[in-house]
């Protein structure tokens, strides 16, 4: 066997690294978003508990093809109705195409001159729209009757120990509640 020089050692050090960089990233790198996510604040730490990992939400209407798509749980309208690929008679400025997605909501892309309203689920905490528990920040929950920052607090760690609710009954697990609470909540809150 010929003895290697340093330099072509070095040079092939460096490609060996460059492969195996690359190969690290194809594999380890998550998938590139339409827009860029803002920089974290180093004010105030991320909020892990905002958002799911993942929400499934159901696409109707002016689509190419309309049903049930998990999404990133940061996605937004648009990302589902993207998905979905909306006919050249979609009326999109019928829609919020901003609006964070709610695990479980159902998006109606409208007809152009169909007469029919866009519907997306209300954005949690409004006056109208139940509270989401799977996805419901802090502050959204404390928006509920008799619901403070403690027993936030506990909704919250709860879902996080037991992967979400997967029933509304399953808040009674929760400290603080009982049958009053839970029936004053009825019709205020959903998975």
């Amino acid at each position: 066997m010929l003895p290697i020089s340093p330099q072509r050692l070095a040079v092939y050090a460096a490609v060996a690294i460059a492969v195996l960089v690359i190969g690290w990233r194809s594999q380890s790198g998550s998938p590139p978003t339409a827009y860029p996510e803002p920089a974290a604040s180093t004010a105030t730490a991320p909020d892990s508990s905002a958002a799911p990992a993942v929400v499934v939400v159901d696409v109707v209407g002016a689509v190419r093809r309309p049903g049930v798509y998990r999404l990133p749980g940061a996605a937004r309208v648009l990302d589902a109705v993207h998905r979905a690929r909306p006919t050249g008679r979609a009326d999109l400025a019928g829609l919020n195409l901003a609006a964070r997605l709610a695990d479980g909501e159902q998006v109606v892309v409208p007809t152009r001159g169909g007469g029919g309203a866009a519907a997306v689920a209300p954005v949690a905490g409004s006056a109208d729209a139940p509270v989401h528990l799977n996805s419901a920040t802090l502050e959204q929950l404390e928006t509920l009757d008799g619901i403070g920052p403690a027993l936030a607090q506990r909704i919250i760690d709860y879902r996080a120990m037991h992967g979400g609710f997967h029933s509304l009954d399953e808040l009674d697990n929760v400290s603080g509640f009982g049958p009053a609470r839970m029936a004053a909540l009825h019709g205020h809150v959903a998975l």
